[in-house]
């Protein structure tokens, strides 16, 4: 929640589009998630999941992970909510917006207005292959994001590809063949990498040595050098 930019928006279509009322309207959107995870979304009053959502403010919101390129990839799905918010809490809003996204769509544009969900009933989350849970929501809304996932995001992962994809490559291809090999998440305790092989596309979990804990992109710099310089990988994961 906390590195993707953009989501999945399932509304359900209002009386005002006649024989389509009732069927669920899929949209792609942006957001940023609060301190408690609650999503925050910027909305032009034009749009169809706008005018459905005030109609009906049942939705869910389908978010990926950054790099997200088959069905072996992490996934959630949070069911909620979606409520405009009162103009007292429109800039608050907008200070959590902007945090993730360098510009605002409502200060691009000027007719956008911010809307959060306000009540997160269930979270269905998918790990990849056999890895699926229902994650509690009071759990999800206590939880903590490591620092290194907030700090950076798209940015951290670009610059570590660019240092990193050609040593992991090399390294993985020690096992078997591979093509190529790229960073697509990273956290405390390690990083997520998307392999290819020919065609084939699988995700790997690779930990830090010794269970080393990292906040900063250095940190995660000098965690991945001391794997590669080393080379082996620990607790790889497929």
């Amino acid at each position: 929640m906390e590195q993707a930019r953009f989501a999945h928006l399932c509304t359900v279509m209002s009386r005002m589009h006649h024989r389509r009322e009732g069927y669920p309207f899929g949209s792609l959107v942006d957001f940023a998630p609060d301190a408690m995870g609650h999503p925050i979304f910027s909305f032009s009053p034009l749009a169809i999941h706008t005018r459905n959502l005030l109609a009906d403010p049942r939705c869910t919101l389908v978010v990926q992970i950054p790099g997200w390129s088959c069905l072996s990839n992490a996934r959630v799905t949070i069911f909620g909510d979606v409520y405009p918010l009162p103009e007292d809490q429109q800039e608050w809003a907008h200070k959590q917006y902007i945090s993730k996204h360098q510009q605002g769509a409502s200060q691009q544009w000027g007719n956008f207005y911010y809307f959060r969900m306000q009540n997160i009933s269930d979270i269905y989350f998918i790990g990849g292959f056999g890895t699926v849970a229902w994650v509690d929501v009071k759990d999800y809304e206590t939880l903590q994001p490591d620092k290194i996932a907030i700090d950076g995001g798209e940015q951290n992962l670009k610059e570590l590809n660019a240092i990193f994809s050609k040593p992991l490559k090399d390294l993985l291809s020690r096992e078997a063949e591979v093509d190529d090999a790229a960073i697509i998440s990273v956290d405390s305790k390690g990083t997520d990498i998307r392999v290819r092989q020919g065609a084939q596309l699988n995700i790997q979990r690779i930990s830090f040595e010794g269970g080393q804990s990292v906040e900063t992109l250095e940190e995660a710099k000098a965690a991945l050098w001391k794997l590669v310089n080393g080379g082996r990988l620990y607790n790889m994961e497929k």
